[in-house]
C-alpha cells in the first residue's frame, strides 16, 4: 500500500545507504524527489515506519534503516549497483495491486451460506481510491456472521501502526464499506487523494485526526476536505 512517493524514497533510501554506508540527509532526499520542503520528507518517513519498511535508530542522526523492500522487488542483497553519475533519477512503477473484479463482492445472506467470498485487496495503486480499484484478483473465505447489511471488503495490513488495537501486520480485516463512521471509529482512510491508510477517526473541530494505536506514531492532522472516509472496521481474520 505505498504511493508513489513512498515507494521512490524508499528506493532511494535503499541505494543510498548501499553505496556510502549511512542514510541520506533531509535536505538529498528532498532534493533526489523534487520536493520543496522537508516536512514532505518527513511525512513519508513516518508512512514508511508504520508500513513496516523503515526503522529510525533511536538517538542516532541521520539513522535510517530498511527493513524490507516491496514484495515485487529484487531482495536487497545482490540488487544492482547504484546509476552512474549523471544518470537519469529513479522513477519507479506503481506497484502492482491484486483486486477483484466486483467492490461489493459475491455476498450472500447469513441463511444461505456459512461463508461468504469477499474482494481481498493487496497493494494498493498510488492515487487511485479503493472504489476505482476493479481488476481480476483474490477473495478470502469470512464467516457470515461477521457481516451485517451493506458492502463489504477484505483488506491485508502493513506494519504495526495499530497493534494496541488488536491489528497486527499481516491481519486481514473486514471493513463494511461506506463515507461516514462515528468519532473514534476505525476507518480506512483516503487521504489527498493518494494515501489509503487503517487508523482511528477522531473530529477535532474543523479538522479531523488519523490517530494510530502505537505510541511510536504521530496523530495525523488534516482539514476536512483531505481525508475521505472509506469503510470502517466491522471484523479481523488472522492466521497462525
Amino acid at each position: 500500500m505505498l504511493t508513489r512517493k513512498q515507494h521512490e524514497l524508499l528506493i532511494f533510501i535503499d541505494k543510498h545507504l548501499r553505496t556510502t554506508g549511512f542514510s541520506p540527509s533531509f535536505e538529498e532526499m528532498k532534493e533526489a524527489l523534487k520536493l520543496k520542503s522537508k516536512s514532505g520528507i518527513h511525512r513519508l518517513i513516518t508512512a514508511l515506519e508504520e508500513r513496516g519498511f523503515l526503522k529510525r535508530r533511536a538517538h542516532r542522526a541521520r539513522a535510517l534503516e530498511v527493513i524490507r523492500l516491496p514484495e515485487n522487488m529484487a531482495p536487497r542483497r545482490g540488487a544492482e549497483a547504484a546509476p552512474a553519475p549523471g544518470a537519469p533519477a529513479f522513477a519507479p512503477n506503481v506497484i502492482t495491486g491484486r483486486f477483484a473484479p466486483n467492490l461489493a463482492g459475491v455476498q450472500k445472506t447469513a441463511n444461505d451460506a456459512a461463508a461468504v467470498q469477499l474482494p481481498l485487496y493487496g497493494r494498493i495503486a498510488a492515487g487511485l481510491p479503493i472504489e476505482a480499484l476493479r481488476d481480476a484478483g483474490s477473495s478470502v473465505e469470512v464467516p457470515a456472521g461477521l457481516l451485517a447489511a451493506g458492502e463489504h471488503y477484505a483488506l491485508e495490513v502493513a506494519g504495526d501502526s495499530m497493534v494496541e488495537a488488536g491489528i497486527l501486520d499481516g491481519d486481514t480485516v473486514i471493513i463494511r464499506r461506506g463515507e461516514t463512521a462515528d468519532n473514534g471509529a476505525i476507518v480506512v482512510a483516503l487521504v489527498d487523494e493518494n494515501e489509503v491508510t487503517l487508523k482511528r477517526l477522531r473530529r477535532r473541530g474543523n479538522s479531523i485526526a488519523l490517530e494510530a494505536a502505537n505510541p511510536r506514531y504521530e496523530t495525523r492532522i488534516f482539514g476536512p476536505d483531505r481525508v475521505r472516509v472509506q469503510g470502517r472496521l466491522v471484523g479481523l481474520l488472522r492466521k497462525y
